[in-house]
């Protein structure tokens, strides 16, 4: 070998300049960061610095190294927990720090919302009860409450007794009844109408105590009087004299369904101890309470309630002396004045013409012919 044509030897690089000693400084980038993400970026600096200043590479050697640096940084910042809001990088203020500092708040989760209750619409109206669920986000529907299974026409006629509401599905479902009918006790049962009680022979005031106890509305109940010359009280008349108005007959029968469609008649009479009558007729305008206002009423002298005479005659004349014929006695032609009956009522029928009597106010009265001209009583 000739020592002229060798190629003289080139000294060996130091140690930190070898590729060993730069991958070793990119690997302990991800060590530190994975620590402390502050020293790891700074050791991730000083490596890219020496990846381009002291290995012997090529350019994109380099920068392939360079990209490998941060990403080396990130996997060990990530897997250290460097990354975490809880981590070193970001700082948590505490009450007690100077400057007012105020603790960092994480963001609220949003929440689900709450689908809205439906409200209770018992009561209502059905047309207004489904206006409000609408508004609300629900979806209505509506049947019979009872177990007629009725079809709906006018909503605004009907009274929501039930209700059942999905707040999942927002539908509501209505179950009313017709406006005045009792609202049943479940769902498709039949509709609780009262029943007609037994008051007959029962005084007004212990009528009323038994339709209320029944649960019959009394401004449903309609009065009447069984005598031919009594003329129909008022509620309020009746209640006045509550003992003295008795129930003679009534409708509808001991039993019956009284429904919203159902008069309740009560006919009365009325006496008192000083009345010649204090019982009910056999039926309904057959009987006069004061028996001399009754046309054909007799007395004991066989005088008639209207004056006239008890039979037919005749007379003829002869021998001076007259005679009578027809199986009848004479009677007075020109009626009799009658003494005093008792309590009477202004306005109903008289007899006989003359007859007097007072008002339960104690205001004194006659038999006379009235406008019409029928022997009523009035004022004296």
């Amino acid at each position: 070998m000739n020592p002229y044509n060798t190629p003289p030897l080139t000294p060996p690089h130091p140690w930190w300049k070898t590729t060993p000693a730069v991958l070793g400084a990119l690997a302990l980038v991800a060590l530190l960061g994975a620590f402390s993400f502050g020293l790891g970026f700074l050791v991730m600096i000083a490596a890219i610095a020496a990846v381009w200043a002291l290995p012997p590479w090529r350019w994109f050697t380099k920068l392939g190294a360079t990209f490998g640096a941060l990403v080396l940084l990130t996997i060990g910042a990530g897997l250290g927990g460097q990354l975490d809001d809880g981590g070193t990088g970001k700082t948590e203020a505490k009450p007690g720090d100077a400057a007012g500092a105020s603790p960092t708040t994480a963001s609220p989760s949003p929440t689900v919302s709450k689908p809205i209750e439906a409200a209770d619409y018992t009561g209502q109206p059905l047309d207004d009860a489904e206006k409000k669920a609408r508004a609300d986000g629900y979806t209505t529907g509506h049947h019979d409450a009872a177990d007629e299974e009725r079809a709906i026409i006018v909503r605004s006629g009907w009274t929501v007794c039930l209700q059942k509401a999905d707040t999942t599905a927002m539908t509501v479902d209505f179950a009313a009844v017709k406006q005045d009918e009792p609202c049943p006790q479940k769902d498709g049962a039949p509709l609780p109408w009262p029943k007609m009680p037994d008051v007959v022979g029962a005084t007004y005031d212990t009528a009323v105590e038994d339709l209320e106890q029944a649960g019959i509305d009394l401004g449903r109940v309609e009065l009447d009087d069984v005598y031919l010359d009594i003329d129909t009280p008022t509620a309020e008349e009746a209640a006045e004299d509550g003992d003295d108005w008795r129930v003679c007959f009534q409708s509808p029968d001991e039993g019956s369904k009284v429904t919203s469609t159902t008069t309740v008649r009560l006919d009365l009479g009325q006496w008192t101890d000083a009345d010649l009558v204090q019982r009910c007729p056999s039926a309904k305008d057959t009987t006069y309470k004061i028996p001399a206002n009754d046309p054909d009423y007799e007395d004991d002298n066989g005088t008639s309630g209207n004056g006239g005479s008890t039979g037919g005659s005749s007379s003829t004349s002869g021998g001076g002396g007259s005679s009578t014929s027809g199986g009848g006695g004479s009677s007075s032609s020109g009626g009799s004045s009658g003494g005093s009956v008792g309590t009477v009522h202004p306005g109903s029928f008289c007899s006989p013409p003359g007859a007097t009597g007072v008002t339960k106010a104690g205001t004194p009265m006659v038999c006379g012919p009235g406008s019409d001209g029928r022997n009523r009583w009035h004022s004296s």
